[in-house]
């Protein structure tokens, strides 16, 4: 999403940018049932909603969907916003606009848990939603419990079941032509290294290798380390780690073949 956004058939250019005191006064109007400064709020508050859609935005939902429940998260925002409260409309709509769309996404995972779960899970997420309005400050797992009178265990296993699977091929980090993803930060710890070695009849090929090279290859393929870690470790750049790397593999291949 580049600065100038179309989404679901909106041209975010042309909203309107309200100050402070301007949104304050139709927030005003609003609590007394003024629909029509309710709907210049919701238009003027558009970008918020936008720019919490953004940080979605690696995630296979479509944007517009994520948009327009993040809408309804604006709106429930704006239904139950405290003016008495010293705190920002943004400050407390932004968590509210969150956690609807993370429940979308939930509600959407291809992955299903028990109606029971799914039920502590929402209770949760209320409870959290209270707690912040009351706080003005993210519950800790420990006070969720306490206000919902359930185990901290039961808190996060309810919260870790409906959390989305992460794919083996999701990317974690990206560094010019480098991408990382989850698979190569999984080592294998069943494998020790003469296993390794002859399992795969690598033994006399590694010992054709530079020193350099077999270290790398090792902390690569043994050991399971990013390109980025083993740059760390060895003190050169990434991309040199990627040349040796790719010249370590040639190299070994042509002494197997």
């Amino acid at each position: 999403m580049a600065n100038k956004v179309t989404i679901c058939g909106i041209d975010t250019t042309t909203l309107p940018k309200l100050s402070n005191e301007e949104l304050n006064q139709l927030m005003i109007k609003i609590k007394t049932g003024d629909k029509e400064a309710k709907k210049q709020f919701i238009i003027a508050n558009m970008r918020l909603v936008l720019s919490v859609v953004q940080r979605f935005s690696g995630r296979k939902e479509n944007p517009d969907d994520l948009f327009q429940v993040g809408c309804v998260g604006l709106i429930k925002s704006i239904n139950n916003f405290d003016t008495t409260l010293n705190v920002k409309f943004s400050t407390y709509a932004v968590p509210m606009i969150i956690g609807e769309i993370r429940r979308f996404i939930r509600d959407n995972n291809s992955m299903r848990v028990s109606r029971s779960i799914r039920d502590t899970a929402y209770q949760i997420l209320k409870s959290r939603e209270k707690l912040t309005k009351q706080n003005k400050t993210e519950p800790s797992i420990e006070e969720i419990s306490t206000d919902l009178g359930i185990s901290v265990k039961e808190v996060s296993f309810a919260l870790d079941a409906l959390s989305e699977p992460m794919s083996m091929f999701d990317p974690v980090y990206k560094d010019g032509s480098e991408t990382v993803r989850v698979m190569d930060q999984i080592g294998d710890c069943k494998n020790n290294q003469d296993k390794w070695i002859e399992d795969f009849a690598l033994k006399d090929a590694l010992k054709k290798l530079s020193d350099r090279e077999k270290q790398i290859v090792m902390m690569r393929y043994y050991l399971g380390k990013t390109q980025m870690e083993v740059s760390t470790e060895v003190g050169i750049s990434q991309a040199q780690v990627s040349r040796l790397e790719k010249e370590a593999i040639s190299n070994m291949r042509k002494e197997i073949m």
